[in-house]
């Protein structure tokens, strides 16, 4: 009589562990401990399970493409999108996954993706909800309940890019940034969480995430008669954008205006040193493509925040 094979899904009840750990334990995740790692391999050795060879690359086989759904507004070059393309093509590239660019508007599309990753989430993203109808496994950089996400910690980031503006004595405040992505949302949230635990006046700029947007915000308001003595900028290339444009007006940074972004962009266009939170671009790459692979093989929904850490350059002192 043959013995029953087993299954991921014995080796899971006996571990009394996930079915999704036991699937990142076979397919060598680093985000497992090593704890849970040791003793899932000791239950699969216990019970003499041997993962399928076929099985076990299902979740990307060659030939098959990942779609990077854009923003409508978004610019593809920017310097962010660049790193993270890069970062997902050193994973993708070798497994013979094609990675193409598109825009948000998928309905458009003839032909859809293997699979997606959202970039540019709002609230109640309608992508999300085209893409389930067709059976499309995605996954969100954002958040939202009941899908697969990544994020990094925006909140908790843009409260450290406060704290450095408050901790130096900064009590007139702009956030420059805006709209109704959950990036800009989040980030003004932490801002003003942060302002407002030390009473500090806040005001908020609209601008995108561009040098440009940013360069045109503060401009017009320095000129309107606004004065703020502390500006966190939503992303690194709009806090660059701020920079030109104070010094265009005369002023100094950080003498007169001190200014934090956040990002983490290498090789910026500054003369100075740029004070910003940086996230960590590699790991949310990283951990978009391991949520995708449990998303292709249909198992529960998670999501995942990755921390930030500040980054202390020369663009914050006390005011003067």
């Amino acid at each position: 009589m043959t013995t029953p094979r087993h299954t991921i899904d014995d080796i899971a009840r006996a571990a009394g562990v996930s079915k999704g750990t036991v699937s990142r334990v076979l397919n060598g995740h680093s985000t497992v401990a090593a704890r849970t790692r040791n003793h899932v391999q000791a239950v699969m050795e216990q019970h003499g399970y041997t993962p399928d060879p076929a099985a076990r690359h299902l979740s990307w086989r060659k030939g098959q493409t990942l779609g990077m759904s854009f923003g409508p507004d978004d610019p593809l070059l920017s310097p962010y999108h660049v790193l993270l393309t890069r970062a997902l093509e050193a994973h993708t590239a070798p497994q013979g996954v094609q990675l193409v660019t598109l825009r948000s508007d998928l309905e458009t599309l003839r032909r859809l993706p293997s699979a997606v990753l959202l970039l540019h989430a709002e609230d109640g993203d309608g992508r999300l909800k085209f893409l389930a109808e067709r059976g499309v496994p995605a996954v969100l950089i954002g958040h939202t309940e009941g899908s697969f996400w990544v994020a990094p910690d925006d909140v908790g980031g843009a409260e450290l890019a406060t704290r450095q503006l408050t901790n130096a004595g900064h009590r007139q405040l702009v956030y420059l940034g805006g709209g109704p992505s959950q990036v800009a949302q989040d980030r003004e949230r932490g801002f003003i969480q942060a302002a407002q635990s030390v009473g500090a006046v806040t005001r908020t700029l609209d601008a995108d995430f561009t040098l440009l947007g940013g360069y045109r915000a503060v401009r017009r308001a320095w000129e309107a008669g606004e004065r703020f003595t502390g500006l966190f900028a939503q992303s690194d290339e709009s806090a660059v954008g701020a920079v030109a444009a104070l010094q265009d007006l005369g002023l100094r940074v950080p003498e007169d205006v001190s200014v934090v972004g956040f990002d983490g962009l290498p090789e910026l266009p500054l003369p100075i040193a740029l004070t910003t939170v940086a996230q960590d671009i590699a790991r949310i790459a990283a951990m978009s493509l391991e949520l995708m692979q449990d998303a292709v093989a249909g198992l529960p929904a998670r999501g995942q925040h990755i921390p930030v850490i500040l980054k202390p350059g020369k663009t914050v002192a006390p005011p003067r």
